[in-house]
């Protein structure tokens, strides 16, 4: 069938450590980049710019929490805080001459020292204690962001981002900001897909699984807690200031409240811990298909003669929205990316169902 793994046989460990090794997956990665790189030519300017460019951005945001929450095991529940420090670095360096590529690495960087600094208080703690101090970063970064106006110019100020020149070059149209968006989404793709396959992985999965039995076998907690803190927070940086540039062309202190930290753990949790395709499924999930049901409701309703107010077309869809995500975490606990893999395990033996057993 798709998946059939005849014919390939691992006899050196490169092959066996390869990211693809069933020649069907490759396929369907090529598939899907060929997909992603005609898509400004293939569908609509609105399409493109208001769902699948913010769906780039914030999947590689989830990948990034993912890293901190899947991979490493801690509780981070002030998310967007550090996507708000990157974009603020970043459009403050680009207001003050600084090229667009240096000014958005400082952000990551910035962010990177500020959630790591944070986490030295926080990893003193274990579990929901540690999601307690991580909301603290998201109070105490909202607070200050509102509140100086050297950052953002006081509480209800828009700090209207510059425009975008990437090695030099003017970036003003929509297929250029969403390739930048799809680039950078490619990016921290590739490096988590690797970074499975490495040593920080592995130890940072040990870690996950119990600190205390890392630490017999060599393994220093504190140390791993620490670089996943760190690069987590570098990928959310630059997240948060490639969503300014390419999507909002402003930053307020309203795109980084502590709701929008929840939405991105309700990223992660509905698509699946430790799951790199499952990032691309919860944020798709979470991002489009409150708009999606409000659109199919109303086309529903129309359909079947209803006649729905303007009060129940803006509750009916978030409550049908929720209990899809209540169905989906009881069909499959673990998220839609393990729903994917229970698929692909399946057709890995079709139809000889027998040979899981």
């Amino acid at each position: 069938m798709l998946f059939r793994q005849a014919g390939i046989f691992h006899t050196d460990y490169a092959t066996n450590r390869a990211l693809f090794p069933l020649p069907a997956d490759r396929w369907m990665i090529i598939i899907l980049l060929l997909l992603a790189l005609s898509a400004p030519f293939t569908m609509s300017s609105l399409l493109l710019s208001t769902n699948v460019l913010p769906w780039l951005v914030w999947t590689s945001a989830a990948l990034g929490l993912n890293l901190i929450l899947g991979w490493a095991g801690q509780f981070h529940f002030g998310y967007a805080a550090i996507m708000g420090i990157g974009a603020y670095t970043a459009v403050h360096g680009a207001r003050n001459g600084i090229p667009w590529e240096i000014a958005v690495v400082l952000g990551g960087l910035m962010a990177s020292v500020i959630g790591v600094v944070f986490a030295f208080a926080a990893l003193r703690v274990k579990g929901l204690y540690l999601a307690l101090s991580t909301l603290a970063l998201q109070y105490v970064m909202d607070w200050v962001i509102s509140h100086v106006p050297a950052i953002s110019g006081g509480t209800q100020a828009t700090l209207q981002a510059p425009g975008m020149r990437l090695l030099g070059q003017a970036v003003t149209s929509e297929i250029a900001l969403y390739y930048v968006a799809l680039g950078w989404c490619l990016i921290v793709t590739v490096f988590m897909l690797n970074l499975r396959r490495t040593a920080l992985g592995r130890a940072l999965v040990a870690v996950r699984e119990k600190d205390f039995a890392a630490a017999v076998i060599g393994v220093h907690s504190l140390y791993y807690k620490l670089v996943a803190f760190a690069t987590s927070s570098f990928i959310g940086g630059i997240s948060g200031a490639i969503l300014i540039f390419t999507f909002y062309r402003a930053a307020t202190p309203e795109q980084f409240a502590v709701n929008v930290s929840i939405e991105l753990l309700a990223m992660v949790i509905v698509g699946g811990l430790g799951s790199i395709i499952g990032s691309y499924f919860g944020a798709a999930f979470i991002l489009l298909m409150p708009g999606l049901m409000n659109s199919l409701i109303a086309w529903v309703a129309q359909l079947m003669g209803a006649a729905l107010g303007v009060e129940a077309l803006a509750h009916i869809p978030h409550a049908v929205y929720g209990a899809l995500i209540i169905v989906f975490l009881l069909v499959e606990p673990m998220g839609l990316g393990k729903m994917y893999n229970n698929l692909r395990n399946y057709l890995l033996v079709w139809p000889f169902g027998y040979a899981r057993k």
